[in-house]
């Protein structure tokens, strides 16, 4: 089987240093194993998504010597693909048109939380007739389509965190399109993932609870589920969630502020993985060759400026040596 890893950022901001671990860990596993590793840009957001980041995360992986064997695919070029697939769900109804306005899905989710129940859609239109759907769709309402979740235990081994299991009766239907060319995240991630043939979905943890939709959607369409490994978050030196109040977040504002893309790729790969040994100073071809995900740590990755700045000067101390010599 050929190793195939994609990274798929939505150009909703500047390439978040975060982001640029997720894509760095993605390619150093399929360089490792000889695979390939695929650009994605999940675009179909249309109010957020900006020509101007997907230009900027273009532009900073290539700095950083990120480069994609495949791609840049564009989610907004691919809607007749997504087409095809809803309407499959919804034609074997495994998926359903929605007519539920904001304010009663509030007031469910209200009464849900008086009693002290997890908010969860409580099915109101799961079972509407062809008749009384078409009606609706006549009468110009604006459904989103959901997809049927059935109460039943999902497991599977997550290549990082080891097997997991997530009980699907807490979770309720979940809408995974806004309309039959507008797919939600878990549902476009998914067709894509299939028609690019990507065996490995190598991501940070803040999707960890994605997974299991994702395999239930896989397994309603008939598509091979890859493997999964999530690794842990990026934390400020409190080990509170990293923000822009820590200082520089994107890579732009890195490359700005005068650190050079190997000392910031050293740095990245440290965050959350560790060859073992003492060794602190890799090229990237030692990474490549040196990368597993067996070493990839299950607790949240510490951001030390410090360091950062130990390993640019260091490469700023080599160019020094570099120029003298030539």
């Amino acid at each position: 089987m050929e190793i195939r890893t994609r990274f798929a950022p939505s150009p909703t901001g500047n390439l978040h240093i975060g982001s640029a671990r997720t894509a760095l860990f993605a390619f150093l596993f399929a360089r490792n194993k000889n695979g390939k590793f695929i650009l994605r840009i999940e675009d179909t957001d249309k109010e957020r998504s900006r020509p101007e980041y997907e230009k900027d995360i273009i532009e900073s992986l290539k700095w950083l010597g990120i480069n994609w064997d495949e791609g840049p695919f564009r989610q907004s070029e691919r809607l007749e693909i997504y087409e095809k697939y809803t309407k499959k769900l919804l034609e074997e109804n495994k998926a359903y048109y929605c007519f539920c306005s904001e304010e009663e899905l509030e007031a469910q989710r209200q009464d849900q939380q008086s009693r002290g129940e997890a908010p969860k859609y409580v099915g109101a239109c799961r079972n509407l007739s062809k008749e009384e759907v078409e009606k609706k769709l006549k009468e110009k309402k604006s459904p989103v389509i959901r997809f049927k979740i059935e109460p039943e235990k999902i497991k599977f081994k997550d290549t990082i965190k080891g097997e997991a299991e997530f009980d699907m009766g807490l979770v309720g239907d979940i809408v995974i399109a806004k309309n039959l060319r507008q797919p939600l995240f878990a549902l476009a991630g998914v067709i894509d993932d299939f028609e690019m043939n990507i065996s490995h979905v190598i991501r940070g943890n803040d999707h960890f609870t994605n997974t299991p939709k994702q395999i239930l959607l896989q397994r309603a369409l008939g598509f091979p589920q890859p493997e999964y490994g999530h690794f842990p978050m990026i934390l400020a030196p409190d080990r509170s969630k990293m923000s822009k109040r820590d200082g520089a977040t994107a890579v732009s504002d890195f490359k700005k502020e005068g650190y050079l893309p190997e000392a910031l790729i050293n740095f990245i790969a440290f965050l959350g993985w560790n060859p073992g040994g003492e060794k602190e100073i890799y090229s990237l071809d030692e990474l490549i060759k040196s990368f597993s995900l067996k070493r990839v740590q299950k607790s949240g990755a510490i951001f030390n400026i410090q360091k950062l700045d130990y390993l640019n000067g260091f490469y700023i101390r080599q160019l020094s040596s570099e120029k003298k010599i030539a």
